[in-house]
């Protein structure tokens, strides 16, 4: 019998896939970790894996639905105020955007010189913003996920660290905490389900039968985002179980691969990640500043605006530093969106310039 769920052995693997990832999750939410369920469940499953007793794989259909959920949670992101704040300076917060992406991607292919790490992995794991859509869609897109999931959340720790510390010392800001970015009134549980349920049904549909890349993650995101900015979103918001659930899933799809081949990969471009993510956060920085030159917002506002990631962190650092924290939201956001949009473009293109076969088995699997 497979040890995937159609034998006894392949229910306690769940059950004890399940059950660790819950309370490892608890534990790292206490800390205050983004996406503390896909984080939670790439360490439980990665060492289940290792120990030889993890399921065999994640379901595809399960996959795609937890892909459908995270690109609503992140469609949800688009809302008339907050893409509005930047209609005035469309321009240039466009090409910072931009240039914030080629920064980050660039860094990303030089990452691809490390021994088992394929130039296209290299890009979607250094890639600035959306790091649980990117781990969502990294093996679909012919990136190895194992890679992208660690090295996209070591970017979101270093930047979430770093980020109070320069606002203080550099620009002067005094960090007292944020509010909750999630704060205000929500929509009856019904109509939570509702929305997510119509977003992920309609978005799956629509990408299929236009056979757009990344379908799980893209479609469902699409119709969230032309619905929240069309006011048709009447407040509501995937329900945080279901999140969390897909969260963990996308945890585990990559962390149920990994041998002990993969993680000496993995574990040995870290080093070489780390230099990356401080060099690509100095040079958004510097983008920051030029923004702030060309839009007349504060060096602050700039800074944080252009922040290679961790947009709750951004979103808490501004709100206690007085900033604009409208436009800062707006250009993470506006980021984030354009990113997820021609990644899966700029993969097919760097996947055809890679090695033969892909990336999809090169470190151990």
């Amino acid at each position: 019998m497979r040890r995937d769920g159609t034998s006894r052995d392949g229910w306690t693997r769940w059950g004890l896939l399940a059950g660790l990832t819950a309370a490892v999750s608890l534990g790292i939410a206490a800390f205050g970790v983004p996406s503390p369920a896909l984080f939670g469940g790439l360490l439980v499953a990665t060492v289940l894996a290792l120990a030889g007793r993890a399921p065999e794989r994640v379901p595809r259909g399960a996959a795609t639905v937890a892909q459908a959920v995270i690109g609503v949670v992140i469609g949800l992101l688009a809302r008339p105020g907050t893409l509005g704040a930047v209609a005035q300076s469309w321009l240039p917060v466009l090409l910072v955007s931009v240039g914030t992406l080629v920064v980050s991607m660039g860094a990303g292919l030089l990452m691809g010189v490390r021994r088992g790490v394929s130039p296209l992995t290299g890009m979607l794991a250094l890639t600035a913003g959306g790091a649980s859509g990117l781990v969502a869609v990294a093996r679909e897109l012919g990136g190895d996920d194992r890679v992208v999931g660690v090295v996209q959340y070591l970017r979101v720790g270093i930047v979430t660290a770093t980020m109070p510390v320069v606002a203080a010392l550099v620009f002067g800001a005094t960090v007292t905490g944020g509010a909750d970015p999630g704060a205000g009134p929500g929509a009856p549980w019904v109509v939570d389900l509702g929305f997510l349920v119509v977003c992920v049904g309609v978005g799956l549909l629509i990408a299929r039968v236009a056979r757009v890349p990344a379908a799980g993650l893209l479609g469902p995101m699409a119709v969230a985002i032309a619905l929240s900015l069309g006011g048709l979103s009447f407040g509501a918001a995937p329900p945080v179980l279901i999140v969390e659930i897909a969260y963990a899933v996308i945890g585990w799809q990559a962390g149920v691969r990994f041998t002990r081949t993969a993680l000496r990969t993995v574990v040995g471009a870290l080093p070489l990640a780390t230099a990356l993510i401080l060099a690509v956060i100095a040079a958004c920085a510097g983008l920051g500043l030029l923004l702030s030159e060309l839009t007349g917002v504060t060096p602050l506002e700039g800074y944080l605006a252009t922040t290679p990631g961790g947009v709750y962190a951004v979103l808490a650092t501004a709100i206690s530093a007085g900033g604009d924290v409208t436009f800062v939201v707006a250009v993470q956001v506006l980021r984030v969106i354009l990113m997820l949009l021609v990644a899966p473009l700029l993969a097919r293109l760097v996947g055809r310039r890679g090695p033969p076969g892909g990336d999809r088995g090169d470190t151990g699997v």
